[in-house]
């Protein structure tokens, strides 16, 4: 698959959801996305980003806004993360890793002197003609639902 880029159409693609349901980019033709990439289940910025994009969910649904989170845990991960925050929208089982490398979300990262691989949080807002307006790289969990919102509100 290749990369996407700014101002171009996002293709499609498919994953499984926490409830193991397929959920396509295509299906949400005619709304605004928020496509947001999290290093991990269960984790203290995965879960401050998670709720926050749960608690503001109505305003992005006035905004004809919905919001998909993507990681590479497993879709049982996600159904119990789902569960425990009370999750209101989907996140997304990317296991292999290809919307990770569509997106350019896989980045050298350390901890504790050790380099690896890991998920850069980032978040991406596709048009409803499926054309990607915006990327968010390396974010920081806090306030950034509210950021990402008052984006949305002032585009036209």
């Amino acid at each position: 698959m290749a990369e996407v880029a700014l101002n171009k159409t996002v293709p499609d693609f498919s994953l499984l959801d926490q409830n193991g349901n397929e959920v396509s980019l295509s299906k949400f033709s005619g709304k605004r996305v928020v496509l947001y990439f999290y290093p991990r289940d269960n984790t203290s910025g995965c879960t401050l980003e998670a709720e926050g994009f749960r608690d503001l969910k109505d305003e992005f649904a006035d905004k004809n806004t919905v919001t998909i989170g993507v990681s590479k845990d497993t879709q049982k991960s996600h159904a119990g993360f789902s569960l425990k925050l009370d999750l209101n929208f989907s996140i997304l089982s990317d296991k292999n890793g290809e919307i990770h490398q569509m997106f350019d979300v896989i980045k050298p990262k350390k901890m504790y002197g050790r380099e690896y691989l890991g998920t850069e949080r980032s978040t991406f807002i596709i048009d409803e003609k499926g054309i990607l307006i915006k990327e968010y790289r390396g974010v920081k969990a806090k306030g950034h639902a509210e950021e990402v919102l008052d984006f949305i509100s002032n585009l036209k």
